[in-house]
């Protein structure tokens, strides 16, 4: 099987979706800290580290991988690519 897509274009792909990703991620944390703070209306307070800032920066971590493995998919996909193939 060849692959539809060379190097340098799957980089932007990778890149993109690592933004979109950490993105997403980023605002996934803050959404579960701010449902977690309504609870027992005090905020989420993660200022000494542990494990609650070591859980929200992996998530974040997870989901910006995610998103590059979901980009360099999207690139070796065949069909019209934004340089122009067919």
């Amino acid at each position: 099987m060849t692959r539809h897509t060379t190097a340098p274009g799957r980089v932007p792909a990778a890149a993109t979706g690592l933004l979109v990703g950490g993105a997403a991620g980023f605002l996934l944390t803050e959404a579960v800290a701010v449902l977690v703070g309504l609870a027992p209306g005090e905020p989420l307070d993660v200022g000494g580290g542990g494990p609650p800032r070591a859980v929200l920066v992996a998530a974040v971590l997870l989901c910006a991988l995610a998103g590059a493995v979901t980009g360099l998919r999207r690139a070796e996909r065949p069909g019209p690519h934004p340089e122009g193939g067919r």
